[in-house]
């Protein structure tokens, strides 16, 4: 007892509070004894424990004081290696995981896993790859940081992780319901989180953005959640510096300073980002990309900032760059001069790889000047182009010569091999952008050249989208490969008027005209240009060429209001043997002939053809409508009725939802990805193309050039005979507004057939049945003009086409990217879908998305309705032409409908009593209708 009473004295000042003790010799007696002699002691403070961050795989990591700089392996990202990327694709996940254990042994203190591709379904294989690397300790040891832009994907890889793992990302892009509902799930899964600074507006690029998101979102961590601050690390977002746009170049300063700011201004945080971001510009360039990564984070780490997604291998040691570079990139870094940007690049021009001069084959630049300008326009090379075209000039007698000579003969090579198959139409659009410089360079020596004659083109073209519609790629390539063969082409842009077609046509003294367009309004348009041609007493043939108009159609609706040739032209490849023969009196009378022969026989077979077609009255039709037993099926209610918007949504969510096969179309590079890229003929070709179509797409995104934005509303909905009506709210009293839908009337073979109309898809108002309809659109196109005209100064053809192309992909992206959100979690019918991206382009979800202008909504009259319904143009400034096309072109709207038998079909033909019918219900004139419906009319 006596030993005990020393013991707990000794105890209780060293702090301890409750202690038990007893053995057989003690008793009551003697605790008390104790107790007496510890009576008045007081326990010694607990220590403070200092709040540091603390992450851990098998092993611990903790941020303390005099911590370095933690690296983050970057390399086990599908998006940032594209190695990594196709051993995951490939299922060769050992050596995928040799890769994981590279980034442990190269210093790797923290790994970053990333299965966001379109060709995968990142939650299973983010599951299956982080449950591999738990049974590696050389690979578990480090912490792992979960990044995805699904939630899914992060919350399945929570679930699989030992210790304390980092969740990469969450923002305030959704707002912050959304944004505390994951906090709350990342702190109860006992994670930290990197915090994007992104909110409801976008992306935070200035440094006032990025502190006041980063605040914003830390108040609201740290007093509504209570996530510790010691778990939160801010992105503030590393963009890329040195693009060549003025705007950009203070990127870096604003990370630094916006680091500066949040570490001194908010306790306990810790602060990362994607170093590899900043270089992005020299990409292919790592002596230059090392050096700007170690100035980039000399300067940010002593600003504050605690770790970074970095390849450990492509950072130079910062006292071990050559003192020449390490100057340019301290000015481009840190902003210094105007100037620093071009000398970089230029000194960039001399290093590649390893640091050695370029090696090019330059053997051809040996050659005569002739053969080295031949070369530079087949392989389409703009690098000598000027210092060429001038050695070309000096010999010749006029400037104009140069044209006439050297360059045309180069692009007649191009023009032979593009007709023989032997070059592919990206490439054609290369060689013309050379062109395009040397005539650029030639310019103002031909203007001062008073002998010189006017050039002797094979041909001039007036070309032009017509008035109401702005797609404008096919005419622009078709543009591209005649100016290629020595035709001069006017184009004359998009929306343009007959009259200002005819009168250009006059003023030019033009050989041909071409007309484009791509919504179906445009093909009456191209009708009514016809009809002014012949008014006016025009004589010149007329080409008709988008991606809505057909030989049949311009055989039997075109052709017959104009007196002379209407040559349909089906894509770019052709257009030069068609304005060839134009061109040439011999040949121009064969064409004629046998376009003439050809078109009758259209017609004709058109006629025997709808005579032979059968029709039921609209009467008959609804009464064949699609049956169902609305007394069993429940609609699902959507999680919000009114209108969503979203502005500066991210690119990189969108982009994994590309269909890449109608980009490859656009090309005139047929066949379906991703097995084109192995075609035997056009594989290469297309590989090459894709590669520089990624290229583009990482520029646009990381740099912001484009901007996508989109309205989502859900509304009370019923339908009445083949109208929807839409309701102000569930109490289905006040009507919003009125879609109205057109019924299928031809005759089926199979008379068990329904005939649709998409209001069979929605309950019937008698029915009493509360169902819901969406609307939706989308946008990629603002940013894209400016990009357009920056290429077209610079006489870039390809890039041009290129971004257009690209943007009309990302277009459609979202609105699939879009619609999966609906299905999952806006309307949240089918929350349990997991689908890939083959099986979403093959529609295989529940519901469909039909646009007015499309096969199932052919009506583009009903467009202002549901631009007035989601206020389209006040929320997304997305405008409607005359003709119902949308501008920026780069835009979809359309409808949501839910219920599973919902489907895509086709209208063929409607009848006149339909017509009728439809013209009564929207209070319009029957004309009215049946010109915007002339090519699904019988009559």
């Amino acid at each position: 007892p006596d030993e005990m009473a020393r013991l707990l004295k000794g105890f209780v000042q060293d702090g301890f509070i409750n202690v038990v003790g007893g053995c057989c010799g003690t008793t009551p007696d003697h605790i008390k004894a104790i107790a007496d002699i510890v009576n008045g002691l007081s326990p010694r403070p607990l220590r403070e424990i200092p709040v540091q961050s603390k992450y851990s795989g098998l092993e611990p990591l903790i941020i303390r004081p005099d911590s370095n700089f933690i690296n983050i392996g970057e390399r086990t990202n599908v998006t940032g290696s594209k190695k990594f990327a196709k051993m995951i694709l490939d299922g060769d996940y050992d050596t995928a995981l040799s890769v994981a254990r590279q980034q442990v042994e190269a210093g790797a203190q923290v790994i970053d896993v990333n299965m966001d591709e379109a060709m995968l379904n990142s939650q299973e294989v983010m599951v299956r790859f982080l449950n591999l690397i738990a049974s590696e300790p050389d690979i578990s040891r480090v912490p792992i940081m979960i990044d995805s832009s699904k939630w899914s994907v992060i919350e399945a890889g929570l679930k699989c992780v030992q210790g304390k793992a980092i969740v990469n990302s969450i923002s305030l892009k959704e707002g912050e319901q959304a944004f505390k509902d994951q906090a709350k799930k990342v702190k109860r899964f006992g994670a930290a989180a990197v915090v994007m600074a992104f909110d409801e507006k976008g992306q935070a690029d200035s440094l006032e953005r990025k502190v006041e998101i980063s605040k914003r979102a830390y108040t609201i961590l740290t007093e509504d959640v209570n996530f510790p601050p010691e778990d939160i690390i801010f992105d503030p977002n590393i963009f890329a510096i040195a693009t060549g746009i003025e705007e950009h170049n203070n990127y870096a300063v604003d990370f630094i300073e916006a680091t500066r700011e949040i570490k001194k201004t908010l306790p306990h945080c810790r602060v990362s980002g994607g170093v590899s971001n900043v270089s992005f510009s020299f990409r292919g360039n790592n002596i230059v990309r090392e050096a700007i990564h170690s100035v980039f984070l000399y300067h940010a780490v002593k600003a504050g900032m605690d770790m970074g997604i970095v390849n450990a291998g492509m950072i130079a040691v910062y006292d071990d760059i050559p003192k020449n570079l390490l100057a340019l990139v301290e000015d481009v870094v840190l902003n210094k001069n105007p100037e620093s940007t071009d000398k970089l690049i230029k000194f960039a021009e001399n290093v590649k790889g390893e640091g050695k001069k370029i090696q090019e084959d330059l053997s051809w630049r040996k050659e005569s000047v002739e053969k080295r300008l031949e070369h530079a326009l087949v392989k389409g090379i703009a690098d000598y182009v000027e210092e060429d075209t001038e050695e070309a000039r000096q010999k010749s007698a006029r400037p104009l010569d140069v044209i006439e000579g050297a360059l045309m003969d180069g692009m007649n090579v191009v023009g032979d091999l593009f007709g023989a198959g032997k070059m592919f139409l990206p490439q054609v659009v290369k060689s013309a952008r050379v062109m395009k410089k040397a005539v650029a360079y030639l310019q103002p020596f031909i203007e001062k050249d008073k002998t010189g004659n006017v050039q002797n083109y094979a041909g001039t073209l007036i070309m032009a989208t017509v008035k109401g519609d702005v797609h404008d790629i096919g005419k622009n390539i078709v543009g591209v490969v005649l100016g290629c063969n020595n035709y001069k082409v006017i184009d004359l842009g998009v929306m343009v008027s007959s009259e200002k077609i005819l009168k250009a046509a006059l003023d030019e003294k033009a050989d041909i005209i071409g007309l484009s367009g791509l919504i179906t309004p445009s093909l009456d348009e191209m009708v009514y240009v016809a009809k002014e041609m012949k008014k006016s007493g025009m004589n010149l043939p007329l080409l008709i060429g988008g991606a809505t108009t057909s030989i049949n159609h311009t055989a039997v609706k075109i052709a017959p209001e104009y007196d002379y040739p209407v040559i349909y032209v089906k894509d770019a490849s052709r257009s030069v043997g068609v304005c060839t023969s134009l061109m040439d009196k011999k040949l121009k009378d064969q064409l004629v002939e046998k376009t003439n022969t050809d078109y009758a026989k259209l017609r004709e077979e058109f006629a025997q053809k709808h005579a032979k077609k059968k029709f039921l009255s609209i009467d008959e039709a609804r009464k064949k409508s699609l049956q169902t037993d609305w007394s069993v099926y429940q609609p699902v209610k959507p999680s919000f009725l009114e209108v969503k918007v979203f502005d500066q949504y991210d690119l990189n969510e969108i982009q994994a939802r590309i269909d890449w096969t109608p980009f490859f179309i656009t090309w005139e590079l047929k066949g379906k990805y991703p097995k084109i890229l192995k075609d035997p003929k056009i594989g290469e070709e297309a590989k090459k193309l894709f590669h520089e179509a990624q290229q583009m797409l990482e520029t646009i995104i990381s740099q912001k050039l484009l901007q996508a934005k989109a309205v989502v509303g859900f509304f009370p909905a019923n339908s009445v005979g083949d109208d929807i009506e839409i309701y102000t709210d569930d109490t289905r009293k006040n009507k919003l507004q009125t879609f109205h839908t057109i019924r299928e009337q031809n005759e089926k073979r199979d008379a068990q057939q329904p005939y649709y109309a998409l209001a069979d898809f929605i309950a019937p108002k008698k029915s009493k049945v509360p169902d819901y309809i969406g609307g939706f659109a989308v946008t990629t196109g603002f940013g894209l003009d400016e990009l357009v005209r920056k290429y077209e100064h610079d006489h870039d053809d390809y890039k041009s086409i290129m971004v257009k192309a690209l943007a009309d992909r990302l277009a459609e992206a979202f609105a699939e990217h879009l619609h999966e959100r609906v299905r999952k979690e806006f309307w949240g019918y089918a929350p349990q879908e997991n689908l890939t991206n083959e099986e979403l382009i093959d529609c295989k979800y529940q519901g469909i998305r039909p646009a007015p202008g499309y096969p199932a909504c052919p009506d583009h009259t009903e467009k202002p309705f549901l631009f007035d319904l989601l206020k389209v143009t006040k929320n997304t400034g997305v405008l409607l032409t005359e003709n119902f096309a949308m501008l920026p072109a780069s835009s979809v709207c359309g409808l949501y409908f839910s219920h599973p038998q919902s489907r895509y079909f086709w209208i063929d033909k409607i009848c006149k009593d339909q017509v009728e019918d439809l013209a009564k219900r929207k209070n319009v004139e029957l004309s009215y209708l049946e010109k915007w419906l002339s090519p699904i009319l019988t009559y």
